[in-house]
């Protein structure tokens, strides 16, 4: 049996990579300082997985911005706006890879950034492959190759990562009509063939193609892709070794082709789907041949600790079928998806030790692998017998712990009725009386919420953690931004304000912090894009609500206004979906238990005089199965959660929500069923695209489409957004639009906020002018 390892995670144990590209892009520090930042993890980490017992390591797993953006430079697929930068403005790889990303706006251009949406089901995002009709591919950086070598030197037994041609092209994007992307299949292939040539000829043996796209509802067309490619690696590179690597779902009606597929070692993600192994093994053919499979079995997206007794069953099976020379063991997917080392949690602050006992973080992950290698190759050893007893004591722990169970709250949601999850009146009947009580013009603006956190404002928040600022000193430093932010809002013209949530760290860490249930990291960093790290809260127990949680910031700002502030609250799906979440009770049963938390909530700031909340749904799309057949039942249960939280409230408070980064076109009916009076998206990276889907459903509420992309530092100008609003009133009615931002404004710094907001507002007056809309007094 061998063990490996399909991707570590890249930002460094203590987020060195966030905080080296941060400082490069700021001007502070020169590419080199940076490339040896990187440099530095990659030898770590490369090392940690050989200590670990990992016996083969992925290299290439590393990126500075996102993987499928480093696929794009590799193949030369470099939309053709940014060609300029290489071609005149001689920009490096990297620095062409960051302008992609974030825009570039400088030395007389003014390019925007490329899409970015989630990578499949997960909170992590990916830059969408831009394609045209006859979109040309050449070989363009070889990163990879460097990075081969360099473990290499360093004695490391490693594998390269490659994203598969056919998921690359599956996850990019048509820029115009009239073909498929995966028509450009033959024009691809020949450069992944000059990368493998070259790796072949420096000596790599195994080579890992990650096609996840095999989670897919595929068509005949694209399984035949998948044939093609993988016959023709074969024929061109016999002595290479393909580890085809699925995670996140069964590959389900794509299983046949899978097992067609002339690679050596098959991988599978059994914790997702632990069905698929009965399904493999009852092929004869596959059982006779001589493809191997490696197990997924321990979870690349969690981090509650492996239960032992649970694996051994499914890898003992698959040794008994195809002996153990053919069996690897992995964990389910890369682990670019959990934070680093829970050793990092220590102090006083850290988790309870009753709850930490129960974790496994990237770093224990690895010694799961390691160990279940170990235990089921050789069960009657000692140690093998210590390490299980070891695990099964502390998988026998959470499962006796008290602290998971609240009765009462099991009790109140298993009582939920229809009624609880339905408005008063429909939205025609809400929005006449919102109208009277609100008294906004036509267009109306607003920012999504979040205001930027400067250094000051974190360092406040980190002194206040370390006992070094008093609660009346921390509170009193918020209050007074807080009052800047509301006054400064009101100067530039903003029709509905926010309070700029400063005393927010995240906004679902912020919630769970203030919930039962929940445990924090002091250093559980994750990716979610670029150098944008997020600590996922951990739900370990029952979830509810003992006091108020935001009543009193929101209550404050609006005393110092006469115009409306929003009440801001983030979302029952998308707290669910953003944290680890507990696997011993159904996530449905879960996300109702946030849902009546956050309802009381929303009840109590409608009492305390707040007429607008929004309720953020960012990651309702994330949540959706991969597989057609299982969608209804989650979009059933995560729509009725939103309306749980929501629907508590008289017809004239007005409910927003808020989404951004996913592609919504197949789920329209069910946002259109949350039934919020305001739905705010992203749509300035797609051109107002994403309302083509909104049309078509003809969708019934207000929406803001955003006109401002917030992930990136470049500042639209007016005529941008008016030209983008404009474009948006070709979709929807003038009385049903409204004008923001993208998302939050938290990453962003106050000189770029200030004239970004600025110019919306002034596009706004001038959308007014142009339909001759009179103000409300």
């Amino acid at each position: 049996m061998q063990t490996h390892n399909l991707g570590y995670p890249r930002i460094g144990s203590n987020r060195e990579l966030k905080k080296a590209c941060e400082q490069y892009w700021a001007g502070k520090t020169a590419a080199a300082a940076l490339e040896q930042t990187a440099r530095s993890i990659r030898n770590q980490n490369w090392q940690l997985q050989k200590k670990s017992g990992i016996d083969l390591i992925p290299v290439n797993d590393f990126s500075f911005y996102d993987q499928v953006l480093d696929t794009c430079i590799m193949t030369g697929a470099i939309p053709e706006r940014f060609h300029p930068l290489v071609e005149k403005a001689q920009l490096s790889a990297l620095d062409l890879l960051f302008s992609m990303a974030r825009g570039y706006q400088k030395n007389g251009y003014d390019l925007t950034a490329m899409e970015m949406t989630k990578w499949f089901d997960t909170n992590y995002h990916y830059i969408v492959p831009e394609f045209k009709r006859d979109q040309q591919f050449s070989f363009f950086n070889d990163t990879v190759l460097h990075q081969f070598l360099e473990a290499k030197k360093e004695g490391y037994l490693c594998k390269p990562v490659l994203i598969g041609p056919v998921s690359f092209l599956l996850l990019g994007k048509e820029k115009e009509p009239g073909f498929h992307r995966i028509d450009l299949l033959k024009n691809l292939l020949p450069v992944y063939f000059e990368i493998l040539a070259r790796l072949d000829q420096h000596g790599a043996y195994y080579i890992q193609m990650d096609e996840p796209c095999l989670a897919l509802d595929l068509t005949e067309k694209e399984r035949q892709a998948l044939r093609t490619t993988y016959t023709a690696i074969r024929q061109r590179f016999p002595n290479l070794r393909i580890i085809l690597a699925n995670y996140f779902e069964c590959p389900g009606a794509n299983l046949k082709t899978a097992l067609e597929l002339p690679v050596h070692i098959l991988h599978l993600d059994l914790v997702r789907c632990p069905s698929q192994l009965d399904d493999i093994l009852a092929v004869p053919e596959f059982v006779n041949g001589r493809t191997g499979l490696s197990l997924g079995v321990v979870d690349g997206r969690n981090i509650w600790k492996n239960d032992f007794q649970r694996s051994l069953p499914l890898i003992q099976k698959a040794i008994q079928k195809t002996g153990p020379e053919r069996i690897w063991i992995a964990p389910s997917c890369s682990l670019l998806h959990v934070p680093c080392d829970l050793e990092l949690e220590a102090g006083e602050k850290s988790f309870l030790p009753e709850i930490k006992q129960w974790m496994a973080f990237a770093r224990q992950k690895l010694a799961e692998v390691a160990a279940l290698k170990q235990i089921a190759g050789d069960p009657g050893d000692a140690l093998s017998k210590a390490l299980l007893e070891e695990n099964a004591k502390a998988i026998r722990a959470r499962d006796t712990s008290l602290l998971i169970h609240q009765p009462q709250v099991k009790a109140r949601a298993a009582v939920i009725a229809a009624a609880d999850a339905k408005r008063t009146s429909p939205f025609s009947v809400r929005k006449e009386k919102q109208q009277h009580t609100l008294r906004l013009p036509l267009f109306p603006t607003t920012t999504i919420g979040s205001f930027p956190q400067t250094k000051e404002v974190r360092a406040w928040r980190a002194q206040w953690k370390k006992q070094l600022l008093s609660d009346e000193a921390y509170e009193l430093l918020i209050r007074e931004e807080t009052s800047r932010a509301v006054q400064w809002q009101e100067a530039i013209g903003l029709d509905v304000l926010v309070h700029g949530e400063f005393e927010r760290n995240d906004m679902v860490e912020y919630f769970g912090e203030r919930l039962n249930g929940f445990a924090f990291t002091q250093n559980g960093w994750v990716q979610s894009y670029g150098s944008r790290c997020v600590k996922p809260p951990v739900i370990y127990g029952d979830v509810f609500r003992t006091e108020p949680m935001t009543v009193a910031w929101t209550t404050y700002a609006q005393s110092l206004t006469t115009r409306h502030v929003k009440g801001m609250l983030t979302g029952p799906v998308t707290i669910l979906q953003w944290s680890f979440v507990r696997n011993d009770q159904p996530r449905s049963t879960t996300c109702n238990q946030i849902a009546l938390a956050i309802r009381d909530e929303v009840t109590d700031l409608e009492k305390a005089g707040i007429k607008i909340i929004q309720i953020d749904e960012p990651a309702i799309r994330e949540g959706l199965p991969l597989r057609k057949e299982a969608q209804p039942q989650y979009l059933d249960w995560a729509v009725n959660a939103f309306r749980i939280a929501a629907s508590g409230v008289r017809d004239e408070t007005q409910i927003h929500t808020h989404m951004c980064y996913s592609e919504f076109n197949d789920i329209i009916p069910s946002i259109a069923a949350m039934d919020a009076d305001v739905i705010t998206i992203e749509t300035s990276r797609s051109q107002m695209e994403l309302l083509d889907a909104f049309t078509s459903f003809a969708y019934p509420n207000d929406i803001g489409p955003g006109v401002y992309d917030i992930h990136s530092p470049r500042v639209p100008s007016k005529e941008e957004m008016v030209a983008l609003m404009e474009k948006a009133l070709d979709h929807i009615p003038a009385e049903r639009l409204w004008v923001n931002p993208d998302c939050g404004l938290k990453t962003r710094n106050w000189e770029e906020t200030t004239e970004a907001l600025s110019a919306m507002i002034q596009a706004a007056k001038k959308l007014r002018k142009k339909v001759n809309a009179p103000v409300p007094e």
